[in-house]
């Protein structure tokens, strides 16, 4: 019976959190065609609501830990679920993210990601999706904020291994960029696919900044070696067992 509650709860989370995405669209709409400022002011006040309204349907909370970056920079991030995007964005300056070509296919996503200087990639052509992404980079280079990539191009379940891409080396060679790296453990609670969220405190962490100019083999080691312990830390802290 409390599952199935728990799964009730978790629906109308759900529903109500992709109902909101395009109603305050609309309201932000006449000041984004304008003023890029008011993207950053929907994209922030959007996963501030999503943060807020999962707490109190769901009860799993939210926190973000360590040193936020406010200066230009890439965000390098274990990803488990949506819930680590909305809770990076939530905080993030001014944050442009490497995202599938997929979702520009969503009217939302394509006006304010197009605002955002968002890289769309079609992660089904490797080679092509790699130069496509340094030269979408390399075009809004000029764009104040932070890029957001996922090392493992994908969302990633607790427990389950997969490599880290070279592309982040690429753009952190091209970009010239310091890296600060960041783990989670949101997939204890908010799976990669269905409905169902666990209550609980789900958490990203910023860890330490990777300074930039380092050679790419020696950043990529050190890029995974610490988002995975500090993943595999947060996920047992939250009482995940591989």
């Amino acid at each position: 019976m409390g599952y199935a509650i728990q799964w009730l709860r978790s629906l109308i989370f759900s529903i109500q959190m992709y109902l909101a995405l395009p109603l305050m669209a609309l309201v932000y709409l006449p000041f984004a065609i304008f003023n890029r400022r008011a993207v950053y002011s929907y994209v922030k006040t959007y996963s501030r609501y999503c943060r807020w309204s999962l707490a109190w349907i769901v009860g799993l909370k939210t926190e973000v830990r360590g040193e936020v970056p406010t200066d230009a920079c890439m965000i390098a991030s274990k990803h488990q679920s949506f819930l680590d995007v909305i809770l990076i964005i939530s905080v993030a300056w001014q944050p442009r993210v490497i995202i599938k070509r997929e979702l520009h296919y969503l009217p939302v996503f394509r006006f304010f990601g197009s605002r955002m200087g968002n890289v769309p990639v079609n992660r089904g052509k490797r080679g092509k999706a790699i130069a496509k992404m340094k030269a979408d980079v390399a075009s809004g280079k000029n764009l104040p904020g932070q890029l957001l990539i996922y090392p493992q191009g994908t969302r990633i379940a607790p427990g389950v291994k997969a490599p880290y891409k070279i592309g982040t080396g690429l753009l952190y060679e091209q970009t010239g960029m310091d890296c600060v790296p960041a783990a989670t453990n949101v997939g204890v609670f908010w799976p990669k696919r269905g409905v169902y969220r666990k209550p609980g405190v789900a958490v990203l962490e910023f860890l330490p900044r990777i300074p930039a100019g380092k050679p790419r083999d020696e950043f990529m080691a050190e890029l995974e070696q610490v988002v995975e312990a500090a993943s595999d830390r947060l996920m047992a802290e939250a009482g995940f067992e591989s």
